[in-house]
């Protein structure tokens, strides 16, 4: 029996199905909801966790996101595997905030995260739930920076991880998952296509499948994206939160952690409206929502250089479009082309080198504004998932090399000048 020290605050009181509404064991290693195949959602004791957590309590801890440990699902402090992930800026960029005529642009910094992504939220509580219910050997598809937190965070709680992503994922996805130890496995495929590998390598291995929305956790690191937007706020909530949406994970965990800041008290009953952003080479939750459907049908002939948002098919769709709907924000396209364009541009005005995804969700700014969506001074969250390097790099004219001889480079100052 683990000492009473090394007990957490958590307030985990049960697994939800989150269509059938049965309740499960929340110290069982599970998957999915079993009634349906759906998400199962991991529920709290609110009560408890109000009286726990307060303002006053958050604004002197330190350690990311493992400041709210009453909202979070790990029982004993010796499985929290960290490497130093959350509490991440949220920064105004003047300069395109400007170029774009939205002075009140924010973008939540993601990239500064260990694994340089978002995605190292999610692993973090999930790899360290599975270690502390006995996982010992996780598998995932990943279209990138899944794959490389998934190894890093499986690495650091000495845990066996195998990998498969598609043979056309960025190179510096799959270096970091080699060099993390973890088995990579490369498929002629899609993400959709890696996840039927990755759940027949379960079946037949016992690994536990850590694939998005496939297992309660993943989506309780995401939803701390959510708390730290309501504290980055001064607590309260943007007028409107722009996501490129892959699987949709950070979203369903934003919208879940909005209630629950409610409950404890901590924000109101406002919130802001939630613009999902995808690529027009794939797009099914975008259809799905300007069809009014409840599902979204699986995309054919998927086609984004942006890794992450190359998802065909997605779990977790109907949670996706219900928070989009509930929340009166929508679903945006945007034209391939525009993406890597908008990645330089980004860039060149100051915003930093960020990944095609995030470029993807400022491409839908300025539809959004000729549209109606959002206002200049409204404040706008848009969410920066990952550095730029680990996107597949654009295609820039390259300079030539200068020779190693002064006489040349005198010559290319004159130039220059």
């Amino acid at each position: 029996m683990a000492p009473k020290h090394d007990d957490t605050s958590s307030t985990l009181a049960f697994l939800e199905g989150s269509r059938s509404g049965i309740r499960y064991d929340a110290d069982e290693l599970r998957s999915t909801d079993p009634a349906d195949g759906r998400t199962l959602l991991a529920r709290y004791d609110l009560e408890a966790a109000r009286g726990r957590l307060t303002r006053d309590v958050i604004a002197v801890r330190r350690g990311g996101l493992w400041r709210w440990e009453e909202l979070l699902p790990v029982r004993r402090r010796s499985f929290i595997t960290t490497l130093g992930e959350g509490s991440t800026p949220l920064l105004p960029p003047a300069r395109l905030a400007r170029k774009l005529g939205l002075s009140g642009l924010h973008i939540k910094a993601e990239s500064v995260n260990p694994t340089g992504s978002f995605k190292a939220r999610g692993m973090a509580v999930a790899v360290s739930r599975a270690a502390e219910l006995g996982a010992a050997h996780l598998v995932a598809p990943s279209a990138g920076n899944a794959a490389g937190a998934l190894a890093a965070y499986a690495a650091a709680a000495g845990i066996h991880a195998t990998v498969v992503m598609p043979a056309d994922a960025p190179a510096a996805n799959q270096l970091e998952v080699l060099a993390c130890g973890a088995r990579l496995i490369l498929l002629d495929g899609l993400i959709s296509d890696c996840g039927k590998l990755a759940r027949l390598l379960g079946e037949k291995t016992g690994a536990f499948d850590m694939a998005t929305l496939r297992e309660p956790y993943r989506v309780e690191g995401k939803k701390t994206l959510g708390f730290e937007l309501a504290e980055d706020f001064g607590w309260s909530l943007p007028e409107a939160v722009v996501y490129p949406t892959g699987g949709g994970t950070g979203m369903i965990g934003m919208w879940k952690a909005f209630e629950e800041l409610e409950a404890l008290g901590l924000i109101g009953p406002a919130r802001p409206r939630m613009y999902a952003v995808q690529s027009d080479g794939c797009a099914p939750i975008v259809r799905a929502f300007e069809q009014g459907a409840e599902f979204a049908d699986p995309w054919l002939n998927a086609k984004t250089r942006a890794a992450g948002i190359r998802v065909p098919s997605a779990l977790g769709d109907h949670l996706i479009l219900d928070c989009l709907r509930r929340s009166g924000g929508g679903a945006i396209a945007v034209p391939e082309a525009e993406i890597e364009a908008m990645q330089v541009y980004a860039a060149e005005h100051g915003a930093g080198y960020l990944c095609l995804e995030s470029a993807a969700a400022l491409a839908a700014l300025p539809v959004m504004r000729e549209q109606g969506l959002i206002d200049r001074d409204e404040r706008v969250a848009l969410f920066d998932t990952g550095a730029g390097f680990k996107s597949e790099p654009p295609s820039m004219k390259r300079p030539a090399v200068v020779p190693n001889d002064p006489s040349a480079w005198l010559d290319l100052i004159s130039a220059l000048d």
